[in-house]
């Protein structure tokens, strides 16, 4: 059992049925299987990406400055992280959202003190505005939480069961591993994160569990420890 988590959720995941922004349906179905866990006593940091409202790389390929565009879809998990502390609050889920970039009132800026302490407190904590900085993926920024906050785990809520040898929504023949090292997806060309939130995970010996999180229960599920996901490790 773990006692403290990141959890990474993609902001794709919250389009649920849609094309596009916060399926209402989906968004409350993460907030119980969240709230499920803290019931249990499990610290849980989060980091949600925007890609459902907005993506800094592809809007540097509509025209859009890099750089404005990354500060963009930072604003898009900000908005993603609102509406999920809003839907843990219904619930009674004691919730907190600290930002990379300060703007009080919407969330507190973050510090590693202020995490832990809300951590320990039984809130809920949400890290959104990934690093603060330009060119760095929100997998970068909860790899960099996931350390500071020194959870025993990265979780990363996707809508595929775990680690495949191919895209097995293409691939009918792709494998699954139930485990795999670093090396082994550096040398398989892998990519379940980008490498800057692969390498950081690997030098601080952080591990990494892969699992769909879009079935209702399985995040108790992998608290409990069923072998559901695939476990990256050194």
């Amino acid at each position: 059992m773990f006692k403290r988590i990141l959890l990474k959720l993609s902001g794709e995941s919250l389009m649920g049925e849609q094309n596009y922004g916060i399926d209402a349906n989906r968004l409350n179905a993460y907030a119980r299987q969240i709230k499920q866990i803290a019931d249990k006593g499990v610290q849980v940091g989060i980091v949600i990406g925007g890609g459902n409202i907005f993506r800094g790389l592809s809007g540097a390929t509509k025209g859009f400055d890099r750089v404005k565009g990354d500060q963009m879809g930072m604003l898009a998990t900000v908005i993603n992280s609102l509406a999920l502390s809003s839907a843990l609050q219904s619930i009674g889920q004691k919730v907190r959202v600290l930002t990379a970039i300060r703007m009080e009132p919407i969330g507190e800026f973050y510090s590693k003190q202020k995490a832990i302490e809300s951590l320990e407190s039984g809130a809920v904590t949400i890290f959104s505005a990934g690093t603060g900085n330009p060119y760095f993926t929100t997998d970068t920024g909860s790899a960099l939480r996931a350390i500071e906050i020194e959870a025993d785990v990265m979780l990363k809520g996707t809508r595929v069961d775990g680690i495949y040898t191919a895209d097995p929504e293409k691939d009918p023949n792709a494998k699954k591993f139930t485990d795999i090292t670093y090396d082994e997806i550096y040398n398989r060309n892998l990519r379940i994160m980008d490498l800057t939130a692969t390498t950081m995970c690997k030098e601080n010996n952080m591990p990494i569990y892969v699992f769909d999180m879009d079935t209702e229960g399985n995040l108790l599920r992998v608290i409990n420890g069923e072998p559901i996901g695939t476990l990256v490790h050194n």
